[in-house]
């Protein structure tokens, strides 16, 4: 591996000792769901739906008792609420009568429910099953790029070099580091550049200067 992930992966250890997923969920099934409620849209906005609605339709067989206008009601604030709602109704569906209520762990029964993609499923894989997988959302993309870690200019070129670049045993904690890190530190317009404690080890950071 070469020297520069090693210091990378050094660095993200020390400044991430533990990171975790912000959204709040409390079971398979309620991470599915919340993840499926969280494109393009906040964290933090996903929550405080999800805390009204998980109150009462927590399983696929109690989500599957709304009817899609219902549940277009309770989950508007996260936007595309529409689309939303019909993928997680079909995809609970088919939890229910093809897998018994329980969330695939396979990645292909997985992505086969709708509304269930690439970035979807490795989040539960990973944080649901503690199956290594990397996710490449917008900040994992960004970040990735701008250290070095990677050099795509797409999602699917991001994930592989990532996967090549970084031990496996490292994908879970490395992914969730990296969307912090995002999230907080390397924004997409303004980077805090000269706050951030990763600069030294930061391809983005040493070609600026």
């Amino acid at each position: 591996m070469k020297t520069s992930v090693l210091a990378i992966i050094g660095k993200f250890d020390e400044l991430y000792k533990d990171p975790k997923c912000e959204l709040v969920f409390h079971s398979d099934y309620e991470l599915l769901v919340a993840v499926i409620l969280s494109a393009q849209c906040t964290d933090k906005r996903v929550n405080l739906v999800t805390a009204e609605l998980f109150r009462d339709y927590n399983t696929a067989e109690k989500m599957i008792t709304l009817s899609q206008e219902e549940l277009e009601n309770k989950i508007r604030a996260c936007g595309f609420f529409h689309n939303k709602a019909k993928h997680i109704l079909e995809a609970s569906k088919d939890i229910v009568e093809k897998h018994g209520g329980k969330v695939p762990s396979n990645k292909e029964e997985l992505k086969a429910l709708a509304g269930v993609g690439e970035k979807t499923a490795n989040v539960v894989l990973s944080l649901a099953f503690n199956i290594p997988a990397i996710a490449v959302d917008t900040h994992v993309f960004r970040v990735s790029n701008r250290l070095g870690l990677a050099c795509g200019k797409n999602v699917s070129k991001v994930q592989k070099d990532l996967e090549k670049n970084l031990p496996k045993d490292k994908w879970i904690k490395m992914h969730y580091a990296l969307v912090l890190h995002g999230r907080y530190v390397c924004k997409s317009q303004r980077p805090k550049c000269e706050e951030c404690e990763a600069k030294d080890v930061c391809k983005f950071y040493n070609k600026k200067r």
